[in-house]
């Protein structure tokens, strides 16, 4: 019998793919970066090719690291950058434009249209979500109004689009000659057309952003066999059977199945799932309701989501344009130089805010300067505003549940950051729990796969395997904690309302 799961995990910087025996330990990985491309302000884009070229070679790596051939893998998980639009040719395969990435902030101008007849909340009560340029059915429109040729394509049948889970599917199980066109709920509850209820397109909103049907992967649950590899892949015949959004593999990864349960995952952004079970919590407090996930022919489980978009890529944009650090674990020793903000606040709304504010107009800006302040001082404000997010989103999340978290489990590559966790612990006044396995991530989509093979019985199979690795413990005092969030909050509000109508 095969003795291992394979993840790919296709996410914002890079391609993964990671290999999981039956306790959920890692026994090997491949990584590629990819490209981050900027063609003007405010706009993100990928390579599709890059993409694909790079997942077939982790895929290789982590097999020849561990000297494994398709028969050791019993079943392919993915997990993906969820809101991350690809468009491609049905008969060449080919991408007709770069994928449009979740950060990339040039379709509002196409919100704000849409918004005029009926708010940014016009779809929310069916979809869960507010429009924003987030989401990747304003990137198939713009796509489909400014690529030459693109709207006559897509009348005629001859486009597909995919978030990057559906990319990878279809290029693994064959492409043109046959690939598998699909989604799973969580990935298709991040495009804004579908129903919550239904787990179906909505025909109605499409017709509004001008995106035809045919264009649109099938959905299917997040656990189960979609297809086989293709013949000439080095996983040939290998079931691939499961999919999960990133946000929800890594709530899944770390077993937060029931009701209540929730983790945070410190990546590019932060991300921030409360389970809500089979019912479906329309938030009034800024926040997703979004699918957690579906397991075969069972009822769909949904969520509450809080999504931040810049966190880790802060600290790369301080490594990267400023050159403040030389790499990123760096920011924490600068950080320890000093012994707090020195009164900087650094708020990251670089492609405007995010939950709970929802604010495009919004853009980073770094306040209370003196010429006290050092570089020490601005890594560890970089770090704060990881945490003071992280804060702002939970409240929310309390407020709509009713049931205040009474401790955070924690993933991704920011907690490694020991100063960071602690502060976050300080600022929410409640622990802060880092499991052993740290790639919950790709767990979660393995997870998904081994469920639908049979590879793991059930959920208490998977409960069993999660264990915890540190815990931080709150230390700072209610009076200094509510001064630096007052503070905090007053930073916020000076990044509002400073893209002006003339500005792209």
């Amino acid at each position: 019998m095969s003795k291992y799961i394979l993840a790919i995990d296709q996410g914002t910087t890079s391609s993964r793919a990671i290999i999981f025996d039956k306790s959920g330990s890692v026994i090997s990985m491949g990584q590629l970066e990819h490209e981050q491309i900027f063609p003007k302000a405010g706009w993100v884009e990928h390579d599709p090719q890059e993409i694909w070229t790079h997942t077939r070679e982790v895929i290789g790596k982590a097999l020849s690291t561990a000297n494994l051939t398709r028969h050791d893998i019993a079943a392919v998980g993915i997990t993906n950058q969820r809101e991350t639009a690809v468009v491609w040719d049905r008969n060449t395969g080919k991408p007709i434009y770069n994928a449009i990435v979740w950060q990339d902030t040039r379709t509002q101008p196409i919100v704000d249209r849409i918004a005029k007849d009926g708010g940014v909340d016009r779809f929310k009560s069916i979809v869960g979500l507010p429009l924003a340029t987030y989401f990747s059915g304003t990137k198939i429109a713009w796509i489909l109004e400014n690529v030459e040729g693109a709207r006559e394509k897509a009348d005629a049948g001859e486009l597909m689009f995919g978030t990057t889970d559906t990319w990878v599917l279809w290029n693994l199980t064959g492409g043109v000659n046959g690939g598998v066109h699909a989604t799973d709920v969580t990935n298709a509850s991040r495009t804004l057309f579908m129903d919550l209820e239904t787990l179906k397109w909505r025909e109605d909103i499409l017709d509004v952003f001008g995106v035809p049907l045919s264009m649109l992967p099938e959905i299917r649950s997040s656990s189960e066999v979609y297809g086989e590899a293709e013949p000439n892949s080095l996983l040939r015949e290998v079931p691939i059977a499961g999919i999960l959004g990133d946000q929800q593999a890594a709530t899944f990864g770390q077993a937060a199945f029931d009701a209540g349960e929730a983790k945070n995952t410190y990546g590019t952004g932060n991300f921030l799932i409360f389970n809500t079970d089979t019912e479906i919590v329309h938030s009034k407090n800024g926040l997703l309701t979004t699918l957690g996930y579906k397991l075969g022919d069972e009822p769909a489980h949904y969520a509450l989501e809080g999504s931040i978009a810049v966190t880790g890529s802060l600290v790369q944009w301080l490594r990267d344009n400023l050159g403040i650090i030389k790499d990123a674990p760096e920011i924490e020793t600068l950080a320890k130089t000093v012994d707090d903000n020195g009164g900087a606040y650094f708020v990251p709304a670089f492609s405007g805010l995010f939950a709970p504010y929802w604010r495009a107009d919004a853009r980073g800006a770094l306040v209370g300067l003196t010429r006290f302040v050092n570089k020490g001082h601005i890594a560890r404000a970089a770090l704060e505003a990881t945490a003071f997010q992280t804060r702002e989103v939970i409240d929310a999340v309390n407020a709509d549940s009713g049931v205040p978290l009474t401790e955070l489990k924690v993933d991704g590559g920011m907690i490694a950051n020991n100063l960071l966790m602690q502060f976050q612990a300080d600022i929410l006044g409640v622990p802060v729990v880092r499991p052993v396995v740290a790639e919950t991530t790709a767990l979660g989509a393995a997870y998904a796969a081994g469920l639908a093979v049979g590879f793991w019985d059930g959920l208490d199979d998977l409960r069993k395997n999660w264990q915890e690795d540190s815990r931080w413990e709150p230390k700072m005092g209610e009076e200094e904690r509510e001064r630096l969030l007052r503070s905090w909050k007053k930073a916020v509000t000076k990044t509002f309302d400073w893209v002006d109508e003339d500005v792209e």
